[in-house]
């Protein structure tokens, strides 16, 4: 047996016929052959095909398959690379013994070792490999699981502004567009704590500095965002302080809502003046705008004139610049230095930085890219205070998410209808029926639409014109009139997609 394999496989057994070039039949002449399951006249001039030598080696089966091991031949052949002869595809006879020996399912002898000796070169290669792969894996997931616990706890939760909410439920307004939402966003004017180089601190006493109702429309397809002037005079109700005693209900400038009553008494007061049921509120700090505003690199902005300001801590020169945070957070201050040194001026800044702000974040892909989204939600969630219904990460990556769509141009900002208080110039209060109008709109989930304040001017003196050289024989116009559609109230005010330095 052994010198049969040695004849087939390695150094020729007859020096006329190296291996390889045995001749056909040598397999049933050759002395210790013991193939019984070879007939006469079956194989005489050919060795047995590949696969039926197989097959009858491992099933001890008749010799009458011949027929079944023609048709194995003659799919050999056909899957047979071209240019090679059949009989270099076919091992010899002994080659076949040594095969069925070894074990069914062995092509050839020569495959057999080197098929086992890859086999176990691969193997320690795959598991090193997959034990590497598991590692990345877990260490990414872990990675991931801590930053998203981190900025998850940056998050305050407001519980007792829930608390005093849920007291005065019955006096606050029913939805009407359950799937739009209005959020209130209140800028904190505290100078406690890191705020305190802003300004004098009164022992910590809150500001709401900027106040802005933000109405999303119910197809995620549109944002207002309104802002209420501070000096606005409106009707405060009845309010909890923090050591659970009731102010009295007054007629009074807005801000001092939240210095009297906190974040439960602003919502209920902007509930109020305009009858939209706020849905959640988030208050933020000074030190939570810079650092969003550090996080996107900066915003570009255009001064006409250069600014000298020591009470907001800000310097510029004129011209096209790009502010950091804390150049940022002073031009949003800025009052008495800037334009006519009025409130109502300041907030329209505010509007048009906001603006910019949002633009910066979506034209960078800051809000698809998690390398960049990162710092800005880092930034924004250490400052930030809110109700139980956003105070998760998720839920702040739900309603990003739900905004990312939205047109820049349809990222408006106005403030609501005012002009000065008649019996207080240096109060503001509201323009009527415009803000009734508008409210009703917002609160109806209706569109707006906004222009700059002096193409608005210009709109509205070329209406007074033409009602003024309107004949006074217009029955056919007035019909025409009522028959069309309402238009879209407009409002003075700006969008995210406007350019800071074509103002």
């Amino acid at each position: 047996m052994d010198a049969d394999v040695t004849d087939s496989a390695g150094t020729p057994a007859d020096p006329d016929h190296p291996a390889g070039k045995t001749p056909q039949g040598r397999s049933q002449d050759e002395p210790g052959t013991t193939d019984s399951k070879d007939e006469p006249g079956s194989g005489s001039g050919s060795a047995a095909p590949l696969g039926e030598a197989t097959d009858a080696d491992a099933s001890q089966g008749p010799a009458d398959e011949s027929d079944k091991g023609d048709e194995d031949k003659a799919d050999a052949d056909a899957d047979a690379p071209q240019g090679e002869g059949k009989d270099q595809a076919k091992p010899s006879g002994g080659g076949e013994e040594a095969s069925a020996g070894a074990g069914a399912g062995v092509q050839t002898w020569a495959d057999h070792p080197k098929d086992g000796s890859a086999s176990r070169r691969k193997r320690p290669w795959l598991r090193w490999a997959a034990l590497g792969a598991s590692f990345l894996v877990l260490v990414s997931a872990g990675a991931g699981w801590w930053l998203y616990k981190k900025l998850d706890g940056n998050i305050t939760t407001d519980t007792s502004a829930a608390a005093e909410l849920k007291v005065y439920e019955k006096e606050r307004p029913t939805p009407v567009a359950m799937d739009a939402l209005n959020i209130l966003l209140i800028g904190s004017d505290s100078r406690s704590g890191d705020n305190k180089k802003y300004g004098r601190d009164d022992g910590g006493s809150q500001r709401s500095d900027t106040t802005i109702l933000l109405h999303l429309a119910a197809d995620r397809k549109s944002a207002t965002a309104v802002s209420i002037p501070r000096d606005l005079m409106v009707e405060v109700p009845k309010c909890r302080t923090g050591d659970d005693k009731e102010t009295r209900e007054r007629f009074t400038q807005f801000n001092s809502a939240f210095e009297l009553g906190g974040t439960a008494c602003t919502i209920r007061t902007v509930e109020r003046l305009t009858g939209i049921r706020v849905d959640h509120h988030m208050v933020v700090d000074f030190n939570g705008f810079k650092d969003m505003v550090d996080a996107v690199d900066g915003v570009q902005i255009c001064l006409k004139e250069p600014i000298d300001d020591k009470d907001a801590r800000l310097e510029l020169p004129a011209g096209r610049q790009t502010l950091n945070g804390e150049e940022a957070l002073g031009y949003v201050r800025a009052r008495k230095t800037l334009g006519d040194g009025s409130d109502t001026e300041r907030m329209e800044r505010q509007q048009r930085f906001l603006g910019a702000l949002v633009n910066k974040m979506q034209s960078n892909g800051v809000l698809l890219n998690p390398t960049r989204l990162y710092p800005v939600l880092d930034a924004a969630t250490k400052s930030l205070t809110t109700d139980s219904g956003l105070d998760s990460l998720r839920d702040l990556y739900d309603l990003v998410r739900s905004m990312r769509d939205v047109p820049t141009e349809q990222v408006q900002f106005l403030t609501v209808p005012r002009q000065p208080y008649r019996l207080n110039t240096n109060r503001d209060e509201l323009v009527e029926p415009d803000a009734s109008d508008l409210f009703k709109q917002l609160r109806e989930d209706k569109p707006v639409a906004v222009v700059p304040a002096d193409e608005l001017k210009k709109k509205g003196e070329e209406k007074e014109k033409a009602q003024d050289e309107k004949p006074d024989d217009t029955g056919s116009d007035t019909g025409s009139d009522s028959e069309s559609p309402t238009p879209t109230p407009t409002y003075s005010g700006s969008s995210a997609a406007d350019d800071l330095c074509e103002q």
